[in-house]
């Protein structure tokens, strides 16, 4: 038998004889996560919005400067969606109660937004976006990390990806 094959026979019959063998010991629910157990790390809240939220935040920006309406209502669509998935991984951060807290401060300027890409208004765009800004930056004051400061992007971290809208 050749030593590759043997080798992985006896991983095979390793998982099969000890399948919890080397694998992390974890309590089967955590506080303030309603991820499944079976994950072995699970994300923390900035985890998920340097991971998910801030791509969003960013694209949605350069999509409207790009007055990129179609891209921009995308854009916007995922990040509330995105917001919302956040919220039931971790709905508590500290005191901090997420939904609630997304609630409170997101939830307009996003609306904004949305009524100024449905209209194609730059300028409404413009102030809406810093509105969002604003409001993130709120909620990392009232999360107790006043030092997550988040601006409207200067420059795109996406090289492979045009925002213009598609030529006619």
């Amino acid at each position: 038998m050749r030593p590759q094959r043997a080798g992985a026979m006896l991983a095979v019959a390793s998982a099969l004889i000890a399948p919890g063998f080397g694998k992390a010991q974890q309590p089967a629910t955590m506080p303030g996560m309603n991820m499944p157990a079976a994950i072995p790390d699970r994300p923390g809240l900035g985890d998920l919005m340097t991971a998910f939220v801030q791509p969003r935040h960013i694209k949605l920006a350069l999509a409207g400067a790009q007055k990129n309406w179609p891209y921009a209502a995308y854009e916007l669509n995922e990040l509330n969606e995105t917001f919302e998935r956040v919220a039931k991984l971790v709905p508590r951060h500290g005191n901090l109660v997420i939904p609630d807290a997304l609630a409170a401060t997101v939830k307009q300027p996003m609306d904004v937004l949305g009524r100024a890409i449905k209209a194609q208004d730059a300028a409404a765009f413009t102030a809406a976006y810093a509105d969002l800004t604003a409001a993130c930056n709120a909620c990392h004051a009232s999360a107790d990390h006043p030092v997550i400061v988040i601006q409207v992007p200067t420059a795109s971290p996406f090289v492979d990806q045009d925002f213009a809208p598609p030529k006619k």
